[in-house]
């Protein structure tokens, strides 16, 4: 996709999320934009960073105008600062992309490492484990896990529930223990997520974890990509199952 296209997505959507108001993403708007093409930002990835500032304009009460790209910028690199972590991206390969991608944002104010991060500035390790188990919740629920999760479910939230009552407490090796108790039992959810993929359904994701991964291939070696590709394949399952990050960094 080139970046005139990538342009027109990005206007489709916000249309679609102004409830058919057409909003031009030109000028400098056009320039912001072009600015996430040359960076690598994945389409699905700014399309979850308009959803974030949709979802935090709408808790505000009705709405009484339109929102412009502009306004989204911010939660945009939020969450392509937290895909990036989550398939391994440096920021050195970012700012390579960018600079491939002949961006005229680079750095400063768009560069999500250059401001602190509104994610980051929230998290805590009892906040962490209440998102965790709301959303372990809310999967179950809606019914995107299959009978198959019940045991597994039933388990990681016993244990996430008992874990959230000391969680704030703990200081030291018991709070190190504990971190990485929640990483194990992050990597069990993910491989029962995988184990319940057909052949098919892999294939569809890993072609689209390859797609994500496109503005950065050219600088990875195999081994790197393998790796940020499978990762990009966890958070895809992760999308597609509803399921929480348990892991906690």
């Amino acid at each position: 996709m080139d970046t005139a296209d990538y342009c027109r997505e990005i206007e489709t959507y916000l249309c679609r999320r102004n409830d058919g108001h057409l909003i031009r993403v030109v000028g400098p708007s056009f320039d912001l934009v072009s600015a996430w093409a040359a960076r690598g930002v994945p389409l699905k990835v700014a399309c979850a960073g308009i959803d974030r500032y949709f979802e935090r304009y709408y808790r505000k009460g009705p709405r009484r105008r339109p929102v412009k790209i502009d306004f989204c910028e911010a939660d945009v690199l939020d969450v392509f600062d937290e895909w990036r972590k989550a398939v391994g991206l440096t920021r050195e390969s970012v700012e390579e992309s960018a600079v491939s991608g002949q961006s005229s944002v680079v750095s400063g104010q768009s560069d999500a490492e250059s401001r602190p991060s509104s994610v980051d500035a929230r998290r805590s390790l009892p906040a962490h484990l209440e998102r965790v188990l709301l959303r372990l919740s809310s999967a179950r629920a809606r019914d995107s896990l299959d009978a198959a999760f019940d045991a597994v479910v039933d388990r990681v939230s016993a244990e996430l529930d008992a874990a959230r009552g000391r969680a704030g407490g703990l200081r030291g090796a018991a709070r190190r223990e504990l971190v990485e108790r929640l990483a194990s039992l992050d990597r069990e959810l993910l491989q029962q997520a995988r184990g319940t993929l057909d052949a098919a359904a892999a294939a569809v994701l890993a072609r689209e974890a390859e797609e994500e991964l496109s503005a950065f291939r050219a600088g990875m070696g195999p081994e790197a990509f393998a790796r940020a590709r499978d990762a990009a394949v966890d958070r895809l399952v992760r999308e597609r199952l509803g399921l929480p990050t348990i892991a906690f960094e």
